[in-house]
């Protein structure tokens, strides 16, 4: 791949991975109601769906080709939906009181399949692979390192939103309501620009 096509790569996956979307949002939601700490399960869940997403993407590549704009037809209103419902969540939400017994911390499962239905990373992965990687390699193990950089890339931006979410934890907590709403009608931004956008 040329130096000048690697740059714009690089940079499109970083703008991407650090701009407001579903995980980001999620990471940030999450670390500041429990913290990092009692985040990581989300967040390793985030983590590995992501890289299954991305590895799914980098395999079938050349057969998604054919079925793009079905596939990402029918995945946009399905994002969407799961965006506006976790939007919803968010927003009417109240502070967890950690001292209760029955507080569920946030589940593997719950970042995992979140991924599945994140058309912003699935089309962070096929627009990556398609328009800066394929037309210069074809090996499939080439692909796959490159789904596995972009998962990297994508991670490094959980964390950061993550981070900032933990370090203002009590902040957030003692200004939830407004802070929610923020983060809802960002998600709600994030589903409007899957179907219109």
């Amino acid at each position: 791949m040329p130096l000048q096509v690697l740059l714009s790569f690089l940079t499109y996956t970083f703008i991407t991975a650090f701009t407001p979307g579903p995980n980001n949002i999620v990471a940030l939601s999450n670390t500041s109601i429990f913290g990092f700490k009692k985040s990581k399960d989300i967040l390793i869940g985030i983590g590995t769906g992501f890289l299954c997403v991305m590895l799914i993407c980098g395999i079938f590549s050349y057969s998604l080709a054919s079925i793009i704009p079905r596939f990402t037809f029918v995945m946009k209103y399905i994002g969407a939906l799961y965006v506006l419902w976790l939007a919803f969540h968010v927003a009417t939400s109240k502070p967890v009181d950690e001292e209760k017994n029955d507080v569920k911390h946030p589940a593997f499962m719950t970042g995992f399949l979140l991924q599945f239905v994140n058309i912003k990373i699935i089309l962070y992965g096929i627009t990556a692979l398609t328009s800066f990687v394929l037309p210069y390699h074809k090996g499939i193990l080439v692909i796959v390192a490159y789904a596995c950089l972009l998962t990297l890339i994508g991670i490094a931006g959980n964390i950061v939103w993550a981070f900032f979410g933990a370090v203002f934890q009590k902040y957030f907590k003692k200004y939830y309501r407004p802070l929610n709403i923020s983060m809802a009608l960002l998600l709600i931004d994030c589903a409007y620009n899957l179907v219109f956008k």
